[in-house]
């Protein structure tokens, strides 16, 4: 590519030099040949009055005038025998009867030059005489000579500036493959600690650093993730399975008895239910996030949708003697999928009732924001520390005082879930006190 690129560049040269060379060469020759053609009219009309002797008078004339030496005169009998003029013979480049044309002639003093470049226009007399007019354009081939040895110079200069540029760029470029090499071979060697170095210069070497580097960077974040889902999977089954198999075998060693039975069947069941819930969670994260589920979006009130979920756990507010409002006016439309967002908003406001305080507030407010929406869950608990905020999205993550709380840390997994879904973006803001989760949706 870069010796392409040299190559139509010199190519570009070359013709702009020639088209130089040609415009230049045209106009010289154009005012050369108007001069001579001003010399001749000027001689036919003094033949056409006086004859030949007044033709070489004229010419004798043109000869003796020192401003004019460089103008080639030459008047020879039918057979080119020389009459008069500044020339000692009649050129051997220029035939026929009439014509214009180019000769070099050694004979003619000119201008001190050993072989001038002459043009010249000649006719043929009605006495059969022979009468030529011509000019020196030696000028035309210095400057012919100055232009090659320009484009010599510019070739010469172009051809160094392309080594330097050549071995300056296929150094940086191997130097920088060669860094993502090194960085590559190093991950595979140690893992996914290493990152590809950043010059700082933001080109698109840069820019495919940059791009990696974040790629190694969601990768960790991916493995990390499902290390710790398989710890905290093995640690949450851990628990109900125990209690289950302590039971069942209090159950196996005691005698049959229908009221201890069924207590023994019905918390079984419970722990039971909590973990096909947690499965089921699971699953329907995994649902989300690799699969599209655009098909079943419609354009539904955001409004609505709050209100319902309002109503459901109008119960669990109850038993907290928490307050649950909704803010906002209907109706507030959007397109997606109405059952995940109503997942969405349910986890928001269950997360906000379990963990806010004892009588306290929960509001979900709705506002319009630059041509899309904003759900608001607010609650006025102990809120959740700035440096673990990031990693509640985590499956399974749950703070240290939210141990003790009913839940399996897969709600706001969810809901991120959900979020990328729909191309949208939360935000834990400190709601003082309490935890404000903003979840923004765009425009449709």
């Amino acid at each position: 590519m870069a010796l392409i690129c040299i190559v139509l560049f010199g190519a570009v040269v070359i013709a702009l030099f020639g088209y130089v060379y040609w415009s230049t060469a045209s106009y010289v020759l154009h005012r050369s040949d108007s001069g001579i053609d001003t010399d001749r009219a000027v001689l036919m009309a003094a033949y056409d009055q006086g004859g030949s002797d007044a033709l070489i008078a004229v010419i004798d004339q043109f000869v003796a005038d020192k401003r004019v030496d460089n103008r080639v005169y030459l008047l020879t009998d039918p057979a080119f025998a020389v009459i008069a003029g500044n020339l000692k013979s009649w050129p051997a480049a220029l035939s026929g009867g009439a014509g214009r044309g180019n000769f070099d002639a050694r004979e003619w003093p000119g201008n001190g030059i050993d072989r001038p470049s002459l043009r010249a226009a000649f006719d043929t007399l009605p006495d059969g005489s022979h009468l030529l007019v011509g000019k020196d354009i030696s000028d035309l081939d210095q400057f012919a000579d100055k232009i090659d040895l320009a484009l010599a110079s510019v070739l010469l200069l172009i051809f160094m500036l392309a080594v330097v540029a050549a071995l300056a760029v296929t150094r940086r470029t191997v130097g920088r493959i060669e860094a993502i090499n090194a960085t590559s071979r190093a991950i595979m060697q140690s893992g996914l600690g290493e990152r590809v170095p950043v010059c700082g210069s933001h080109d698109e070497w840069d820019q495919l650093a940059e791009n990696l580097n974040s790629m190694l960077d969601r990768i960790e974040t991916l493995v990390d993730e499902v290390r710790q889902v398989t710890d905290n999977v093995a640690h949450d089954l851990r628990t109900p399975l125990t209690r289950m198999r302590g039971r069942l075998e209090r159950a196996l060693s005691a005698a049959r008895e229908s009221a201890p039975d069924q207590m023994l069947i019905s918390r079984t069941l419970g722990d039971l239910d909590d973990v096909l819930r947690m499965f089921s969670s699971l699953t329907r994260i995994s649902q989300i996030e690799t699969t599209s589920r655009t098909a079943a979006f419609r354009q539904v009130d955001l409004v609505e949708i709050s209100e319902s979920v309002v109503e459901l756990f109008d119960a669990a507010a109850e038993n907290k003697d928490v307050r649950l409002k909704v803010i906002g006016d209907k109706p507030l439309l959007i397109t997606g999928d109405r059952d995940l967002l109503f997942d969405a908003v349910a986890n928001l406001v269950d997360n906000a009732i379990k963990h806010g305080r004892e009588a306290g507030q929960v509001t979900v407010e709705l506002n319009r924001s630059d041509g899309g929406a904003v759900i608001a869950v607010a609650d006025d608990g102990p809120g959740i520390p700035a440096d673990e905020r990031y990693h509640v999205f985590r499956r399974f993550y749950r703070l240290e005082r939210s141990r003790c709380t009913p839940g399996n840390g897969l709600g706001l997994s969810l809901v991120a879930a959900v979020a990328r879904l729909h191309e949208a973006r939360i935000e834990l803001i400190d709601n003082a006190p309490g935890l404000k989760v903003e979840l923004l949706l765009p425009a449709s």
